[in-house]
């Protein structure tokens, strides 16, 4: 038997995985022409939807950049007390099931809440999720790079007179710039899409994920495609304009 090329086993799996599902939207959202299509994202529920969906991304993705970068200087340069629990605990989003990170929020910020705290079923709480969902990208696109930074030039910069604030802003953080791009990139792709943790808290908060959950379960097949191609196209889009954004900056 022939040696399949590894190439050819690559481009199999990742036609059945990824350019198949992805492709089936497609037809299905424009089967009956472009004039449904247009029709279902025309809607006060759809537009809505996406306007709520696009803000509390931004917002959760800028938050997560700025707590990101910093949680990832604190685990490279820094040692403290507690410091692997902590650098394992960056990865629990990762782990953790979706659902249960929504039932542990409801516990946080329910009815019930123990801090009294109550912003279940409020866009306040949709922002915590996100936030919790997408903390982990930020920090492990940055941290290898933070452990590949040569110190000698931020001891000469040091030796030179410049603050500690100077080093960072004018060394490390240019360093860091295309890791952090890429990171809020995928935190924001994550964030569009986020379904499992909202699906207890949101209540009636319209976003997009939880739009298109609602149309599959209304037999409405054709707005949810449509709805999901929208988001697919966004998330590609945000991704390659970063990484292209990131290259240069890296040059």
């Amino acid at each position: 038997m022939a040696r399949v090329p590894l190439r050819v086993v690559a481009l199999v799996y990742l036609l059945l995985l990824l350019v198949l599902p992805v492709g089936l939207v497609v037809w299905r959202t424009f089967e009956h022409g472009a004039g449904p299509f247009f029709a279902a994202l025309s809607t006060p529920d759809a537009i809505h939807a996406f306007a709520v969906t696009g803000s509390v991304a931004v917002w959760s993705v800028l938050a997560n950049t700025i707590f990101g970068v910093g949680m990832a200087v604190l685990l490279v340069r820094h040692r403290f007390p507690g410091k692997r629990i902590i650098n394992a605990l960056i990865d629990l989003p990762f782990a953790l099931p979706t659902v249960v990170a929504a039932l542990t929020l409801l516990a946080l910020y329910g009815p019930d809440s123990p801090f009294g705290i109550h912003l279940a079923y409020t866009r306040a709480v949709v922002l915590v999720a996100l936030l919790f969902v997408t903390l982990p990208f930020v920090v492990r696109s940055v941290q290898p790079v933070l452990l590949e930074i040569d110190k000698e030039v931020e001891e000469a910069a040091a030796s030179l007179g410049a603050s500690n604030a100077v080093i960072f802003k004018r060394v490390v953080l240019p360093a860091l710039r295309p890791a952090i791009l890429s990171g809020a990139a995928l935190a924001f792709a994550r964030a569009v899409g986020e379904v499992g943790s909202l699906l207890i808290i949101a209540g009636k908060v319209q976003i997009a994920s939880l739009v298109i959950l609602n149309d599959i379960e209304s037999d409405a097949p054709h707005a949810a495609a449509s709805l999901s191609l929208v988001l697919i196209v966004l998330s590609l889009i945000v991704l390659v304009l970063i990484r292209r954004l990131g290259g240069r900056v890296a040059h």
